[in-house]
């Protein structure tokens, strides 16, 4: 099984709202994306290095009612709350090449695998039915890519980089162990504290943290 970062999410109450925010942030425009028709978010997205990147993700305004809770988080009044504060580190994804295998191995419920279609583009992504976070975000979702270049190849490179997915934890021992079953325990660093989630970048601002 070889797992590893595919994405970060930094979520925002709107996509004008984050980006400005990231160009204060980051130093960067993040440019625009794509739509999410099965979910009813929009993104923008710009890679970060290692084959990843960064998304900034947000409630489509534009799109009718999806007809399900939005993946996310989205829906969850507490964090929207937060999102209308400032963007918010929301959610990070790991690329891995055996979904079952990841699922199957589980200790925690990681949702049902749904497939996604754009283009001749396809993957299966973990996503929880009633739409919460595992963990709160602090255990990632994970994803599993039809065969080709990752989609970060196609994406700009603006020198943004990502250093470190941060995590903070109550109990750090007892989600390491659920790390090292998912085989991702070298993808994080986790350490004491409440229950946080935070990414960290090089940028053209220099060293920056999203929390």
């Amino acid at each position: 099984m070889k797992n590893k970062i595919d994405h970060v999410a930094v979520g925002a109450a709107d996509l004008a709202q984050g980006g400005a925010a990231m160009e204060t942030t980051l130093g960067v425009t993040v440019p625009a994306g794509s739509k999410h028709d099965a979910m009813s978010t929009h993104n923008c997205m710009m890679q970060a290095g290692n084959e990843s990147f960064f998304e900034l993700i947000a409630v489509d305004p534009d799109a009718p009612d999806p007809g399900r809770v939005r993946w996310f988080s989205l829906d969850d009044p507490a964090t929207n709350a937060r999102l209308a504060e400032r963007p918010r580190a929301l959610c990070w994804v790991v690329n891995t090449d055996d979904l079952d295998g990841v699922i199957a191995a589980s200790p925690v419920d990681l949702g049902e695998v749904v497939h996604f279609q754009r283009g001749d583009r396809s993957w299966r992504l973990t996503v929880p039915r009633d739409g919460h976070l595992p963990e709160g975000g602090l255990l990632p979702a994970f994803i599993e890519w039809s065969p080709g270049p990752h989609p970060s190849t196609g994406q700009q490179d603006l020198g943004v980089r990502l250093t470190k997915v941060a995590i903070t934890h109550p109990d750090p021992a007892q989600l390491r162990a659920v790390f090292e079953t998912l085989q991702i325990a070298d993808l994080a660093e986790i350490t004491q504290g409440p229950a946080a989630l935070a990414f960290e970048f090089d940028s053209p601002n220099g060293h920056v943290t999203i929390d």
